[in-house]
């Protein structure tokens, strides 16, 4: 919890209702002198004091603890995407990462590939567009052709699987949540 830096916040919620700093101290009943210390991290708020704040910034208070997030972490260079290759299949992680809970991804599939050699289910959903190519998708049962620009969702434990019986490669954007295939 090192990132966190609760005056900064307080200060932020604060300009952006528009408030001076006497007039969120007074709504608050604390004093001026006690909500400057607070937003320049010379004084600790209590609880309470917190609670009295985010009631009148009207924001949860849990949102002053929460840790600040590097923008410069959710950016994906096209060039530094995480790649993978998993039984002849490419995948490229559009997600910096699968720590929170959805996951997105480039699926390549050359052709005469496909994702398993039978219909698998897991725990998360899944939505997936065809970029380009052609690709069937197994759901259950039946059997579709997706063409660039058609798209399919999969709810969570369906079987399915990915199939490119065509003569070129097919690439399939997805988003899955929770964010693990």
């Amino acid at each position: 919890m090192e990132n966190i830096d609760i005056g900064k916040k307080v200060e932020r919620f604060r300009k952006a209702k528009g408030l001076s700093n006497r007039e969120l101290a007074e709504i608050a009943e604390i004093t001026p002198s006690m909500l400057s210390q607070i937003e320049r991290g010379l004084a600790n708020p209590s609880i309470q004091t917190l609670k009295v704040l985010a009631k009148a910034l009207d924001v949860p208070t849990f949102s002053f603890l929460l840790e600040e997030t590097n923008t410069d972490d959710l950016v994906v260079r096209s060039e530094e995407r995480k790649k993978m290759i998993v039984d002849g299949l490419s995948y490229e992680l559009l997600s910096p990462d699968f720590s929170g809970p959805l996951a997105t991804a480039i699926m390549n599939v050359p052709p005469n590939t496909s994702s398993s050699e039978k219909l698998l289910a897991h725990k998360g959903e899944e939505v997936a567009f065809v970029l380009e190519g052609k690709i069937k998708v197994y759901l259950e049962d039946e059997q579709y052709i997706l063409e660039p620009g058609d798209s399919v969702k999969i709810p969570a434990h369906m079987k399915h699987k990915w199939e490119n019986q065509f003569n070129e490669k097919a690439s399939i954007l997805f988003s899955v949540t929770p964010a693990a295939f």
